[in-house]
């Protein structure tokens, strides 16, 4: 017999009753009944009840042994009577009866409990992570995470995509995020970065003839955390193609993802394939995004135009000065309290906004509320039309330039669909958003810039560079949303000298800054470069989903807390005088961490 075991914690059945077996594992659970002790074994497949009659002499032994102690036991497999049958466990109809013990490895007093879900706080699960790994939930998110992206790479490869793995030390590039730099001993003075993304490596494939790359890639990027993201490091399902169009890409990637999330979603709705395109204006107006989550069915309209010329002065001032009013249904709050809408205004305030006006129309479709006093009935009609109210509804509304009133119009929509119970949770909702600005005004400074990724084709291509408005041009660039999660953007890369010179050109770069900041992969295609594009899925914002934790902390086995340190390794930490002088790094600290440490 294997020395450790010849079954796991989950594999025996009644078939195996009168058998002779070995088990190792995590003491779960102990009940002590008097004559017998209960000792539920668990190991990563499950757990299995072993038990030891007061007589032997291996009772005190294990009754002396902590949860979390490894032990190994040897013994019979009996039936349990039809009174102890548990039948929640899949080795409910059997245990074990203690023949041999052996203690591999003793726990000491532990600092959470394994066995319990109970919430021991972020910082104790991750000073010891080990340990909460170890329970239930934990080793089904880690099965659940493993399992998505054997899946993304076998859907993968069945369709012909070659896994490469690019380069972790590079230099830097431009993805939108401060890199995470690494000294160079070798250079003094010189630094590699840490990859945002593999995005100029995966084009340089497709120069090099690689027709479809894809790999499970790491990724760095230095920036705050949110509970979608995780700070420092992540994964995405990268991938790249050469001779498609957008089109090419979607059919591509959009059987990918549906088949992943229909595989783990747990009986759970996933909407076909091909998904929803929306470009992104139409995003912007209706949802008040460029991510929306498409489980809420408000939709917000411009009405504008019931407001301007109006008794009602704060909106039609600010109309005339440039501003829109954007209309968000609220719909069956009619009845609600007035202290319903007081506190959306309070909300709203403590967002930055003035306020949020808003127009009851009462089961009789009678308007009600401040705004509705200084508008005459042709107005209140319009906007009840517009808006798509019926009797009961309410509508708020919001006022300002037109990115600024889409975008807290969309978190308005938001927080009613939250509130108001509106979405719903057994569906997962896709949808792509396309046709995004090539360029986009800065206000402060009123210079043209990039709006999304720099090296995506502009539609049109030179063309439209040369004779159009650049505030016009929209780019073969598009995100895929999932319930109003992104889980990636993508483009069509521009593979064009010309064309990349001209575009960087209009937002104020002279072609010796393209050649200084570009120039690896400028040059490769200078040398014949295909046309092509790819996107890249977040793996980690897909496991997020699946596994329906609001944390995306929860899905990782060693991550970051929110203040990008990692309590369990010590990470970040301080690094010796000689580790620095080797790499020719002299310090020079805030005033007030250079106190700290000498406290």
């Amino acid at each position: 017999m294997h020395p450790y075991r010849s079954h796991n914690c989950a594999e025996l059945r009644l078939t195996n009753e009168g058998q002779e077996v070995r088990l190792s594992g995590w003491v779960h659970r102990k009940r002590d009944h008097g004559q017998l002790l209960f000792v539920d074994l668990r190991d990563s497949f499950g757990i299995t009840q072993c038990v030891v009659d007061v007589s032997s002499p291996l009772f005190k032994e294990l009754e002396n042994t902590r949860v979390e102690s490894v032990i190994t036991v040897t013994g019979e497999i009996v039936s349990r009577t039809a009174e102890t049958i548990n039948p929640t466990l899949p080795t409910g109809e059997i245990e074990l009866r203690v023949r041999e013990l052996e203690i591999q490895s003793r726990a000491d007093v532990l600092p959470l409990q394994v066995n319990s879900d109970e919430d021991a706080g972020e910082d104790t699960r991750l000073r010891y992570r080990y340990l909460d790994l170890r329970r239930e939930k934990m080793v089904k998110k880690l099965k659940l995470r493993s399992g998505v992206i054997s899946s993304l790479r076998r859907r993968m490869i069945e369709q012909n995509f070659m896994e490469i793995q690019t380069p972790i030390l590079t230099a830097s590039s431009p993805e939108g995020a401060r890199d995470f730099l690494v000294p160079s001993r070798i250079h003094p003075g010189k630094f590699y970065a840490l990859p945002q993304a593999p995005q100029m490596f995966k084009q340089l494939l497709m120069v090099g003839g690689v027709d479809r790359y894809f790999q499970v890639a790491p990724c760095f990027r230095d920036e705050d955390s949110r509970a979608d993201r995780s700070p420092g490091e992540f994964y995405q399902l990268d991938f790249e193609m050469s001779y498609v169009t957008q089109d090419d890409v979607f059919n591509a990637i959009e059987p990918v993802l549906h088949g992943v999330f229909e595989e783990f979603a747990d009986d759970r709705e996933v909407s076909p394939y091909p998904f929803v395109r929306i470009p992104y204006a139409e995003s912007m107006a209706k949802y008040g995004s460029d991510k929306p989550d498409l489980r809420n069915p408000i939709i917000i309209n411009d009405v504008t135009e019931a407001f301007r010329g109006s008794t009602f002065g704060i909106f039609a001032r600010a109309i005339e000065g440039g501003s829109v009013v954007r209309a968000i249904p609220a719909p069956g709050t009619a009845g609600n309290p007035r202290s319903f809408f007081d506190k959306f205004n309070d909300w709203a305030r403590k967002e930055g906004a003035a306020g949020l006006g808003y127009v009851i129309f009462d089961k009789e479709g009678v308007p009600k509320g401040p705004i509705a006093k200084n508008l005459d009935d042709e107005r209140l009609a319009q906007i009840k039309e517009i808006a798509g109210l019926n009797n009961g509804d309410a509508v708020f509304f919001a006022c300002d330039k037109e990115l600024a009133a889409a975008k807290f119009a969309g978190q308005v929509r938001n927080k009613l669909g939250n509130d108001l119970d509106l979405l719903d949770k057994n569906v997962f909702k896709f949808c792509w958003i396309v046709d995004f600005p090539m360029f986009e005004l800065d206000e402060d400074t009123g210079k043209i810039d990039f709006s999304h990724n720099p090296f995506s084709m502009p539609q049109g291509g030179m063309e439209a560079l040369e004779n159009e408005d650049p505030l016009t041009i929209n780019a073969y660039q598009y995100d895929i949303v999932c319930n109003g999660i992104e889980l990636s953007s993508g483009a069509i890369r521009n593979h064009r000298p010309d064309i990349m010179y001209k575009a960087f050109e209009v937002a104020g770069y002279s072609n010796a800054d393209v050649e200084e900041s570009f120039g690896g992969m400028l040059s490769a295609f200078k040398f014949g470069a295909p046309p092509h594009g790819g996107s890249a899925p977040g793996v980690d914002r897909m496991v997020m989903m699946l596994a329906d934790e609001p944390n995306i902390r929860e899905v990782i086995a060693f991550p970051m807390n929110g203040k990008a340190e990692d309590p369990l390794m010590k990470a970040p930490a301080e690094v010796d005088e000689a580790r620095l002088r080797e790499l020719h790094i002299k310090l020079d600290l805030p005033l007030e961490d250079t106190e700290e440490s000498q406290n």
